[in-house]
C-alpha cells in the first residue's frame, strides 16, 4: 500500500512496483486519516508512508496503525531527512526509513527485508539518528520557545504568549542555543527547521 499526499508520486511508485511479478499495490491513500482506514481495510504486507499530509503528520498515522496492528510493517518514504523526523518515525514503529530519491533496486531490497521482519536504515539516515540520540533533548517548554523563535517572536512577545517573565524566556533561549550548539536566534531557527524540530 502507498500513502502519499501527491497523486503523481503514488502513481509513479505504483507503476514501478506493479511491474514486478512479486509485488502488487493493493491500495493507496492521499491523507494520513485515509491511510489508517485503508490499512485496516486491506491489511497490506507493507505500507510505504510519507510523513507530510494536509490533515495530520505521518508519524501520528504510523502510531495509530501500530496501535491497532502491532505487526504492521511500515516503510517511511519521504523527502524529509531531518534527524528529528527519522527519530520520531522509528519511535512510532516504522521498520525502515528511505528518501524518495531511492533507486527501484534499493526500494525493492528494503521492501523484501522489512517483509522478512528486518529493519532497514541506510547509513546516511543511521548517522542522522545517531546524531539525534547523542544531542541533548529539548524540554517541552524549550520547544515552545524555539517554535516562537522560528516564528520571529521577541522575548517580550514570547513571555506574553507563554505567560512567563522575560527573564525566564531569556534563560530558556540560552538553554535552547546551548543544546542546539548554536550562537544566536537565527542559527537556532535554521537548525530547528533543518533538523525537523519545528515546521514552518
Amino acid at each position: 500500500m502507498i500513502a502519499d499526499d501527491q497523486h503523481l508520486v503514488r502513481q509513479g511508485f505504483r507503476s514501478m512496483l506493479d511491474r514486478l511479478p512479486s509485488m502488487e499495490v493493493v491500495a493507496e491513500a492521499g491523507t494520513a486519516g485515509e491511510a489508517v482506514v485503508q490499512y485496516a481495510r486491506h491489511r497490506p504486507d507493507i505500507l510505504l508512508m510519507d510523513l507530510r499530509f494536509p490533515d495530520r503528520c505521518g508519524v501520528e498515522a504510523i502510531r495509530a496503525i501500530r496501535e491497532q496492528f502491532l505487526i504492521a510493517r511500515i516503510i517511511v518514504l519521504t523527502t524529509y531527512d531531518g534527524d528529528e523526523d527519522v527519530y520520531q518515525a522509528l519511535q512510532a514503529g516504522a521498520k525502515a526509513y528511505l528518501l524518495k530519491d531511492v533507486t527501484l533496486e534499493e526500494l525493492v531490497d528494503c521492501i523484501e527485508k522489512v517483509h522478512r521482519g528486518q529493519t532497514f536504515v541506510p547509513p546516511l539516515i543511521a548517522a542522522k539518528l545517531a546524531e539525534r540520540t547523542a544531542s541533548p533533548q529539548l524540554t517541552d517548554r524549550e520547544l515552545e520557545v524555539l517554535r516562537r523563535i522560528v516564528a520571529g517572536r521577541s522575548n517580550k512577545e514570547i513571555a506574553a504568549d507563554l505567560n512567563i517573565t522575560e527573564g525566564t524566556v531569556k534563560s530558556h533561549v540560552n538553554r535552547v542555543l546551548e543544546k542546539l550548539g548554536v550562537h544566536d536566534r537565527t542559527q537556532a531557527a535554521t537548525t530547528a527547521l533543518k533538523r525537523g524540530l519545528v515546521r514552518e
